[in-house]
């Protein structure tokens, strides 16, 4: 069976990401067709992320405590019910409720599908798992975009509103292939984690490598939120017809799949500290160019490039965040990224629409990239400092306590994990910098 449990998330987290990717640029058309000038676009957009940003660790303790499936229902019951509803909604206060449910729904999902990754895989696995993990973010955000500029016409209004009905249907799509993703007999492995003390929050961020993986995952994820609302909005001032901005938005998404293909040999090439600076500093410039009048294809190219440099902080930082975790703690200190994710995605449409009001509607580009940059320090003083935890694929392509080139494990497949039984503390299986391994809770694929 080897990692088909994989693939079925993939295509499951895929359609569910494509149905929000599909649902972001209509709701942004569907307000501007009622009346919403930058600002309003950016509270919407705000409300989004902010019941996930109160509800993220809550769902995070009860994760490490019991199973990942019934959030994934639940995340695509509420994505599909947030979409359905902002297409039915008839004013700005209703469309800025029914984003927030449907962002709920997305932190469900997200929280139950990464945690699933976290505790079926093994250390060596990781970032291979992440990286093919987000693909399925990446065939969404490709696909929705451009489902949605197929959709909207000049009248915004009525076909905005069709495209977030069809939306809706496209999450329902997602329960397809939602089987056998979890086993059973984790749920026995995870009465024994239950049984460890509840690491309080205050702990968990202060866990070397917690930080660092929280902040690059809310500018990367800050900079695709608002290149995703605030594309149209670029696109509707310089006469950018709304199926351009979608396939636009689409080649973005194109690139990061690539780089997420690519992104294992990229780490033993040049480290996970190099790769992380490198992508973060030149997506901080690419960001920052959008706001100048290029010319279309100028702006493709910007796009494909800065699709690339994105594609690499999410899953990085996923794995940095998991191997960092004290035990007993990885769904919690997955949430509290996620929570860093819902921050930005609450702080940044604010900030947006307030840098948009005031000096237009590119203006935001510019914060955001001054924002990845920041991040690209960030991941120069984590590995400098040492904080960062040793993971596949390392300058010289090994494995921490492991073969070099990490091909072992990749060569045959997922492999076994280990199962139920705890490992020693330390060991080759903790980082060189002495922090814990996940590989005691790890779930083993039967």
């Amino acid at each position: 069976m080897g990692r088909l449990w994989l693939l079925r998330l993939v295509i499951a987290f895929g359609f569910a990401q494509a149905a929000v990717s599909m649902a972001r640029p209509a709701v942004s058309y569907r307000a501007l067709s009622l009346g919403a000038d930058e600002r309003a676009i950016g509270v919407i957009a705000g409300v989004y992320a902010l019941l996930p940003l109160f509800a993220a660790v809550p769902l995070g303790r009860r994760t490490d405590k019991g199973r990942c499936m019934p959030l994934l229902y639940a995340g695509v019951a509420l994505i599909a019910g947030g979409c359905a509803l902002s297409g039915l909604a008839g004013s700005l206060p209703a469309m800025a409720a029914w984003s927030g449910v449907m962002g709920l729904g997305h932190l469900c999902f997200v929280i139950g599908a990464q945690s699933i990754v976290a505790r079926r895989s093994d250390p060596a696995e990781q970032d291979r798992n992440f990286g093919h993990f987000t693909i399925g973010a990446s065939l969404g955000q490709l696909a929705g975009p451009v489902a949605a500029g197929a959709l909207i016409g000049d009248d915004m209004g009525p076909t905005s509103a069709l495209a977030l009905v069809v939306s809706a249907a496209v999450a329902a799509v997602s329960l397809t292939s939602m089987w056998r993703i979890e086993l059973r007999h984790e749920r026995v492995g995870h009465k024994r984690d239950a049984g460890v003390a509840k690491v309080p929050v205050h702990r968990i961020l202060r866990t070397r490598g917690v930080p660092a993986g929280i902040f690059i995952s809310l500018a990367v994820l800050s900079a695709t939120d608002i290149l995703t609302a605030y594309l149209p909005v670029v696109g509707e001032h310089r006469g950018i017809a709304p199926t351009v901005v979608g396939l636009l938005l689409s080649l973005r998404a194109a690139a990061t799949i690539a780089c997420r293909l690519v992104m294992t040999p990229m780490i033993r090439r040049l480290g996970r500290t190099t790769l992380l600076t490198v992508t973060c500093l030149l997506g901080g410039v690419l960001c920052a160019g959008i706001a100048l009048p290029v010319p279309l294809w100028a702006l493709a190219l910007m796009l494909a490039a800065l699709g690339f440099c994105l594609g690499v902080g999410q899953p990085l930082s996923m794995t940095t965040v998991v191997q960092a975790a004290p035990p007993g703690a990885r769904s919690t200190a997955l949430a509290l990224r996620l929570t860093g994710n819902r921050l930005g995605q609450v702080a940044a449409p604010a900030s947006a629409g307030l840098v948009a009001g005031l000096a237009g509607a590119a203006a935001p580009f510019v914060m955001l990239g001054v924002l990845l940059v920041v991040s690209g320090g960030t991941a120069v003083r984590t590995g400098r400092s040492g904080r960062g935890p040793a993971v596949t694929g390392g300058p010289d392509g090994g494995t921490p306590g492991g073969s070099p080139g990490g091909a072992s494990r990749e060569a045959g497949g997922a492999g076994p994990a280990v199962a139920g039984a705890e490992g020693p503390r330390g060991g080759a299986a903790a980082g060189t910098d002495g922090t814990e391994s996940p590989g005691r809770h790890s779930r083993g694929v039967r």
